[in-house]
């Protein structure tokens, strides 16, 4: 049966906590029980209304999914909450890795502009393009 939405209405976003146990534990393929014990190893947290009924969201229906699909391939819990952790340490380096290659961009396109509006003759040594006579010379001291 194909979802239905109200006209204009948009699809609440990943994080958003709508679901409620049995809608979860439906989606996910995992019995309500499986997933109050999965909250209490620590391995979901799902949201909590006023009255302090569960709400799980997509992306922890998702978890979920993975963690039974992790589960049905025989690893133990142990080694799932390991694996967890380590795609999320994966996730986050790579989050601060894509956050400094733009700043490095960013960084090389501002050096680029600055040095286009230099005239030539003011152009730091360093960045001049060598001539054939120069040398390079590197000292050492000894100890």
């Amino acid at each position: 049966m194909p979802t239905r939405r109200l006209p204009g209405a948009e699809p609440p976003p990943p994080e958003a906590a709508v679901f409620v146990i049995s809608v979860a534990a439906e989606l996910s393929g995992l019995h309500p029980q499986t997933l109050r014990t999965y909250e209490r190893m620590g391995l979901i947290t799902p949201g909590r209304t006023p009255g302090g009924g569960r709400r799980y969201s997509y992306r922890d229906i998702e978890h979920l999914r993975v963690i039974a699909e992790l589960t049905s391939s025989g690893i133990g819990i142990e080694g799932v909450r390991r694996i967890l952790e380590l795609e999320s340490a994966v996730a986050t380096l790579r989050g601060h890795r894509d956050e400094l290659l733009a700043e490095l961009e960013a960084t090389r396109e501002a050096l680029r502009q600055a040095l286009a509006a230099r005239p030539a003759s003011d152009k730091l040594p360093a960045l001049r393009p060598p001539t054939p006579s120069q040398s390079i010379v590197v000292w050492r001291r000894n100890h």
